[in-house]
């Protein structure tokens, strides 16, 4: 049986923030030995006659769009020669070429912000969408420069129940190996709302029981993957408090971030939870949103 690798696929419109995320998916894909793929859409064909053609005979933004992906295959290229590098301009919008690219990808990575972004947002509608809708793993590249360069030696995962953590666990471990660095896997937990605050030991009973259960499912969920990667040090936390704060602390020090989303057969719109989209707008370093069918 002939397993076939899907290319990496990286989603390009001639930013800073894209060309960002070129760099870390070139790296990304020398890590895997995977083939990148660039994308980059444009609708160009909607203006043909109305825009000059700069004397090519042919329309500005159909130049425009071969010159931002023939542009971005050169930086790859240069980066890293070893890389088999591809690119494709797409005559569709950004979100739907990405989620159709998604079904052969890999993974899918993108820039934090693009080109049209509004004063203020803290992260691209494109990402945003496609972060919640793609049915393979969605990188999108923000946080410092060090933090998208590896240069922590860890690699992050949030664990939520165990009906979106597997496939999540799965995708951190083999980062974690691919990048010879450590796995921090991080699980909440709270408090019961009500406490007996007039019996401060039965409280603390409550929470004690709450810890060791958030620390149980760490180990449940990290047992199968880490069978498989038996080369990764694996540190488990259990943490009081927000997933999201927890995970966005844990972000300051780290390369890459993983988290679980469910997908939900025939619902629409964006299924990200409250953690996964907190990340996304505010992790301090490269985010996995990895998809989990339920």
């Amino acid at each position: 049986m002939v397993i076939v690798e899907f290319p990496l696929v990286v989603g390009v419109d001639g930013s800073d923030s894209s060309l960002e995320a070129v760099d870390w998916a070139v790296d990304e894909a020398a890590r895997l030995g995977l083939s990148l793929r660039i994308v980059h859409a444009s609708l160009w064909e909607r203006y043909e006659g109305s825009l000059p053609s700069f004397g090519t005979g042919r329309p500005a933004e159909e130049v425009m769009a071969e010159h931002i992906a023939a542009s971005c295959a050169e930086r790859a290229r240069l980066r890293d020669p070893e890389v088999k590098v591809s690119s494709d301009v797409l005559p569709d919008d950004a979100v739907s070429a990405l989620l159709h690219a998604a079904h052969e990808s890999s993974a899918l990575v993108t820039g934090a912000r693009g080109r049209g972004r509004i004063a203020g947002m803290l992260l691209g509608s494109v990402s945003l969408t496609v972060a919640g809708r793609a049915v393979c793993p969605v990188v999108v590249v923000r946080g410092g420069e060090r933090n998208r360069q590896g240069s922590f030696g860890r690699v992050v995962v949030g664990l939520g129940d165990s009906a979106e953590g597997s496939a999540a666990v799965r995708f951190a471990f083999r980062e974690a190996q691919a990048r010879g660095c450590a796995l921090h896997a991080v699980r909440a937990w709270r408090r019961p709302a009500h406490e007996h605050v007039d019996h401060p030991l039965i409280a603390d009973d409550a929470a004690g029981a709450e810890e060791e259960r958030a620390s149980a499912l760490l180990t449940d969920v990290l047992r199968d993957a880490g069978r498989s990667h038996p080369q990764v040090e694996v540190r488990r936390q259990a943490v009081e408090g927000p997933a999201h704060k927890a995970l966005l602390d844990a972000s300051s020090d780290a390369d890459l971030v993983v988290v679980g989303a469910r997908r939900r057969h025939g619902h629409v719109g964006l299924q990200l939870g409250r953690v996964a989209h907190a990340l996304l707008h505010h992790a301090e370093c490269p985010v996995a949103v990895v998809p989990q069918r339920t």
